[in-house]
């Protein structure tokens, strides 16, 4: 890891990031587990004008596969993980694939040398899926706050993550519908009730209603927003009063 400037009170994002994220034969399993087709990303990215001379950041980027789906699609690639096990992943398919353009970074969201790698304002869109939730609200606002500045004027923001569609009153009982409806008993074919229930008690899933004000006081504007099952959110953000060139 880089960020040798972390001030003491700063998040420790490997503290954060879930011990089976760390961890080589649960990342091996991983893609099969996830069961993630980038297409409709990648379809979204290339429909909001990302092209063959783009930058694009993707953040949190797991073991690569919206970015290898992705690499064929823009000019440049950074593809950042706090995760030393997914970077192993990460740059053995990049090797594999042959493209320079990509470049596999081993750091975090909060991590004080991003800037160093990625110059502020010159990334025409920034990627994260399933990432964001991994730290409390406070630092979704760091967080935010630094992929803002990361992007171009017009730069676009193509957030996936769970998020909780519902109200006060009716959460337990919303909460308990979407564990139920867990479609597999087996973890390594996907996520069990018992991991649902995990999630919601020791992860950092906000609700849209706190998210989204969030999103917008760090300087983006919501293009569009995609709710699946009360408890996964799509978001397509664009950087707030600035129109794309």
């Amino acid at each position: 890891m880089h960020d040798r400037s972390r001030p003491p009170w700063w998040l420790d994002e490997v503290a954060h990031a879930g011990a089976e994220h760390l961890d080589e034969k649960y990342v091996a399993g991983y893609e099969r587990k996830a069961a993630y087709d980038p297409s409709e990303d990648v379809a979204a990215l290339r429909a909001s004008g990302i092209g063959g001379d783009s930058t694009i950041v993707d953040l949190g980027a797991g073991t690569g596969v919206f970015a290898m789906a992705m690499a064929p699609h823009c000019r440049r690639l950074v593809v950042v993980d706090v995760s030393p096990a997914m970077v192993d992943v990460l740059r053995a398919k990049a090797d594999a694939a042959g493209a320079d353009h990509i470049e596999v970074v081993r750091m975090g969201y909060l991590d004080r040398d991003l800037d160093a790698v990625i110059e502020p304002g010159s990334v025409d869109a920034v990627f994260s899926r399933n990432a964001l939730h991994q730290v409390p609200d406070f630092w979704k606002v760091v967080a935010l706050v630094r992929i803002a500045r990361l992007l171009r004027p017009g730069g676009i923001l193509r957030l996936r993550d769970l998020t909780y569609e519902m109200e006060p009153a009716t959460v337990e009982e919303e909460i308990e519908a979407w564990i139920a409806g867990a479609l597999v008993d087996d973890p390594r074919l996907g996520y069990t009730a018992a991991e649902l229930a995990e999630h919601v008690r020791l992860e950092h899933s906000t609700f849209t209603w706190l998210l989204e004000p969030m999103i917008e006081r760090c300087g983006f504007e919501i293009l569009d927003r995609d709710v699946r099952r009360s408890a996964y959110v799509t978001y397509t953000c664009r950087v707030a009063g600035r129109e794309s060139s």
